[in-house]
């Protein structure tokens, strides 16, 4: 059976360095995915990520098992990545590298036809863009929702927000992502995710 985020983090506290790599196995993709989307270039994305983990270890034994781990070190993910972005530097982040991991997997998990596949990957290529095109605080709230699951209380939480912020944001980003799917030739579907889409003309 596999141990909760909670055991290891006691784990990693009395030293131990195997369920150290085991939650940065757990997290390490999440963190990365709401860098990206914040700072739009992968390989500052992996650094902040790598930033966000020795702040972990760091502040470790200040965690409430109470609590939800993930939403914990998302956190600590995006109050880095917002220390980060206010620094003075003498170049401005880019906008326009992008990266296979960068990307917000909102596809459903079944098996796909070939020619579904390709559907798919056209989709998929519209939502990235689509969801580059929102406004950073709405491009937080779609990744913490709709990829990472979190509540809008543990959104909230994260982003240091009022819940009628996070589900004001969340509706917003709802409202362009649709704008921008159904100018691409897509279609929202009449399901309880948003995000769900078909072509235009498809039953």
């Amino acid at each position: 059976m596999a141990q909760s985020d909670a055991e290891l983090a006691a784990q990693v506290i009395a030293g131990s360095e195997q369920a150290s790599r085991e939650l940065v196995r757990r997290y390490e993709r999440p963190v990365f995915n709401l860098i990206v989307r914040m700072v739009r270039d992968p390989a500052l994305a992996e650094d902040l990520a790598q930033e966000t983990f020795v702040k972990m270890f760091a502040h470790l034994s200040s965690f409430d098992a109470r609590y939800k781990f993930a939403s914990w070190l998302l956190k600590i993910a995006h109050n880095t990545t917002i220390d980060y972005l206010r620094r003075p530097r003498p170049a401005a982040v880019s906008l326009d590298d992008s990266d296979e991991q960068g990307r917000v997997s909102l596809e459903d998990q079944r098996e796909p036809s070939p020619a579904e596949l390709l559907e798919h990957r056209e989709l998929a290529d519209v939502l990235d863009a689509a969801i580059d095109r929102l406004r950073p605080e709405y491009r937080q709230v779609v990744v913490l929702r709709f990829q990472e699951e979190l509540s809008y209380e543990e959104i909230a939480d994260v982003l240091g927000l009022p819940i009628g912020t996070v589900k004001s944001y969340l509706h917003r980003a709802r409202a362009e992502l649709t704008r921008a799917i159904t100018d691409a030739g897509w279609r929202p579907c009449n399901t309880p995710t948003p995000l769900s889409v078909g072509r235009h003309g498809r039953v």
